[in-house]
């Protein structure tokens, strides 16, 4: 894991003029700045994270009003409070640009001080937050806004595996713990279902591409590699900071506010094209031209090859064709979530773009929505720079993250050497191909270890291989019975090779 950190230069600590800095920072709230914020203190308002998170940076309270409508609030730590403008931690930010967890251990944004404490919503204690508050109708759609400063207490501290077990009623300890709440994780449940609902109908994309879970030991060692198994609640929280994003991006984009939003540009027709080629053999077409190419296209396929043996293959080439999402000082709307406005304003205690926008909403706030121009065409330049660093930043993170998955699942699979398997082929290249194994584990098959003395050919538009010899033909999706010949955690690769049916390797 050091190796990966002075492999792509991570700041791995804090300087000491940023510590002096977070050392002056009191960890209790500040009672001359509660006047001026709205008190919901008094409200039933939770976390819901993983059971290990420790930066919890968004709570939500759900009420139904006597309209019939739904007020939905996101609560999302007021970073921007303590994290000013131009300051030592402030720059550190920047240069960081987001927060980078490695499994055994995180690089934090910001200083543990503040991302596990004070800016942390943590369970009973009293926080500050900007907030929005919703209302929203039993179709789904958000009717009116209010974005506000406010000062909280969280009424509980939830977990996705507790709110589902509440949801489905299957722990009755659990159940009677959290009894007075039940009614608040029903009627957050409710409005996931709305909110989901008319997402999937505008043509948001559901990819169902399991992520790994990896449990580590005591000494941060690989003990076990799995899917990772999402849950309702995982669904709950994110139909609301969905919800929030697009409500809070589309707010101040027809304010033409200096601000930055999250892209995601549409496909390129070169890549549908290549990608309809192999579509074509399952009987699947996206249907579109460069002027009118719509994300509903792209969730009607996914919709049909819901549970079928392609699902898994098609969803991770549909996920291939699409643009890489990044940050921009421009809104040009999110295609994978169909949606014309989007930023991020959920997570300001681990992403830049998130705490500068917080920054951009309370000035507005604090000058009554009445900013100076000259004030606009300053920061709209400022957002383009922090829009490009955000993003290269945003890229480094992701390296590093797969990196450390990869190498911990070498680690993993070290003592599984000479294991036989069956998984499906995830990939074909024109050096061998690569096998994806149940718990989320892939390795490669050279050429040389897929069949004896045989000499393949590489059919790039039909993604699959041709044995000379045999005519045998390896293509996405097609299961596989392998043998594990090697795993490098220092190189972070695993190779396989093809066990032939008398269950004997070749």
């Amino acid at each position: 894991m050091m190796c990966l950190v002075r492999e792509y230069h991570l700041p791995y600590e804090f300087p000491e003029p940023v510590l002096e800095e977070v050392a002056k920072i009191r960890e209790k709230i500040e009672l001359k700045d509660i006047p001026n914020r709205v008190d919901l203190r008094d409200k039933l308002i939770f976390t819901i994270d993983g059971k290990d998170a420790k930066d919890l940076d968004d709570a939500v309270c759900v009420e139904r009003l006597e309209n019939g409508n739904y007020k939905l609030g996101v609560h999302i730590a007021d970073v921007s409070h303590y994290v000013k403008e131009g300051s030592n931690l402030d720059k550190e930010a920047y240069l960081r640009g987001t927060s980078i967890y490695m499994l055994d251990r995180v690089i934090p944004m910001l200083p543990q001080k503040l991302s596990n404490g004070i800016c942390s919503l943590n369970e009973g204690e009293d926080r500050f937050t900007l907030s929005v508050e919703m209302e929203i109708t039993p179709s789904g759609e958000v009717i009116d806004s209010y974005v506000f400063k406010a000062v909280i207490q969280i009424t509980k501290r939830m977990s996705y595996t507790n709110v589902t077990k509440i949801l489905e009623n299957s722990d009755n300890e659990i159940v009677r713990e959290y009894e007075p709440y039940i009614d608040e994780f029903k009627k957050m449940e409710e409005l996931a279902i709305i909110l989901q609902n008319r997402r999937k109908q505008m043509g948001s994309l559901d990819l169902n591409i399991p992520e790994s879970k990896i449990t580590l030991d005591e000494n941060g060692k690989a003990v076990a590699v799995a899917q990772y198994e999402l849950s309702f609640a995982n669904s709950i929280i994110e139909q609301f900071m969905l919800t929030a994003n697009e409500t809070i991006a589309e707010k101040f984009y027809w304010l033409e506010a200096p601000f930055i939003y999250r892209v995601h540009e549409v496909p390129s027709l070169e890549k549908v094209n290549e990608l309809n080629k192999f579509l074509f053999g399952f009987g699947y077409r996206i249907k579109g031209n460069k002027e009118n190419l719509h994300p509903k296209e792209f969730s009607k396929i996914l919709e049909d090859i819901k549970e079928k043996p392609e699902e898994r293959v098609i969803s991770t080439l549909l996920l291939r064709t699409l643009k890489v999402a990044k940050y921009e000082s421009q809104n040009k709307g999110h295609f994978g979530i169909a949606s014309k406005f989007y930023c991020h304003f959920t997570s300001p205690i681990r992403r830049y773009p998130d705490l500068w926008i917080h920054r951009m909403i309370s000035n507005y706030l604090e000058a009554g929505y009445h900013v100076k121009e000259e004030w606009k065409e300053e920061y709209k330049k400022l957002a383009e720079a922090v829009a490009e660093q955000s993003s290269e930043r945003e890229k480094i993170a992701v390296k590093v993250e797969r990196d450390s998955v990869d190498l911990k699942k070498a680690e993993y699979m070290q003592d599984k050497i000479g294991n036989v398997y069956e998984g499906i082929i995830s990939s074909v290249t024109n050096f061998g191909i690569f096998v994806e194994l149940e718990n989320t584990v892939e390795g490669l098959i050279r050429f040389e270890n897929l069949g004896e003395n045989e000499y393949f050919i590489y059919d790039d538009e039909h993604k699959h291989l041709i044995g000379e010899k045999t005519n045998k033909i390896y293509k996405l999706g097609d299961k596989i019975k392998i043998q594990v010949i090697e795993a490098n955690k220092e190189t972070r690769k695993i190779a396989f090779v093809k066990v032939t049916d008398d269950n004997e390797t070749l």
